[in-house]
């Protein structure tokens, strides 16, 4: 068996994700621009911090919550994912455990009850956290949570509870981090652009140009997988999962997914319970 590598749905070698928080005004415009390139991604949300129907907010106000009536008529039908962003957005690592454990489940039942879905996916609240928050994440059924640490390259995560991203989006490397993810020369390795932000940060910087210039340079490609956090993760870890023989010849996929790889320059996929020579 020579180098096998992991290619995303399709044969695609590079995939590219978004994570947006807090549930605001913004989000609507910011979706607008998502779909008319093609992007996807995941927006993370406090459902104990909407704001209350009829709110009017004073002129001026950048930080806009959405009422639970609006999250619900974005979000439901627009082909993105919602995750947990903690009940009341607070320090998680400064709460006693129990009460750390009622932000993530509280929210995460509220958001499964709205969308009528399964949450797995989180954002944690001001990018802070701890050993001890990690641990309770994953007792809480949470899959991956995202971090606000910016690595500035591509590669995969490894750790899916201390998850960081490639940048922000006010990140002044953005574009020509953009520009080095589409290089053909730069590796042979599955790449992995994930963008973070807040949507009230364009308007509070007047920069909407930011992420529409970048939507327009990596949008509506054909050697892109444009997909949701949970995607990601989902899609990774059934790659993971493969179970190869011990001569290395031969894999089976325990799956539900199709997966796509690299063997020596060879592109291929093994369909799930396919047993398959390589």
């Amino acid at each position: 068996m020579g180098q096998v590598l992991m290619r995303f749905p399709g044969g695609r070698q590079r995939a590219l994700t978004l994570s947006y928080d807090d549930g605001v005004e913004q989000d609507v415009k910011l979706i607008d621009i998502m779909k008319k390139y093609g992007l996807k991604g995941t927006f993370n949300l406090n459902s104990g911090a909407y704001a209350t129907e009829g709110t009017v907010y004073p002129a001026g106000h950048i930080h806009r919550r959405m009422t639970k009536k609006q999250v619900g008529e974005l979000y439901l039908s627009s082909g993105m994912e919602v995750a947990v962003h903690g009940l009341t957005h607070p320090f998680l690592q400064e709460l006693p455990p129990v009460l750390c454990v009622q932000e993530v489940l509280k929210d995460r039942e509220n958001l499964e009850e709205q969308f009528g879905c399964i949450v797995r996916g989180m954002a944690y609240p001001f990018g802070t956290y701890s050993d001890e928050v990690v641990r309770i994440l994953g007792d809480c059924g949470i899959a991956y949570s995202r971090t606000v640490q910016s690595t500035h390259n591509f590669d995969i995560p490894r750790d899916w509870l201390r998850m960081p991203a490639t940048c922000h989006h006010n990140d002044p490397e953005l574009m020509a981090l953009a520009k080095r993810f589409l290089e053909p020369t730069y590796s042979s390795m599955p790449q992995l652009f994930y963008l973070w932000g807040h949507s009230y940060e364009f308007e509070e910087r007047d920069n909407w140009n930011v992420i529409e210039e970048f939507a327009k340079f990596l949008g509506g490609r054909e050697d892109i997988w444009y997909a949701t956090n949970i995607e990601i993760y989902d899609y990774v870890e059934a790659w993971r999962s493969l179970l190869f023989s011990a001569d290395g010849k031969r894999v089976f996929n325990p799956t539900a997914f199709e997966i796509f790889y690299n063997n020596m320059g060879q592109e291929a996929s093994i369909k799930p319970g396919e047993t398959k020579l390589i």
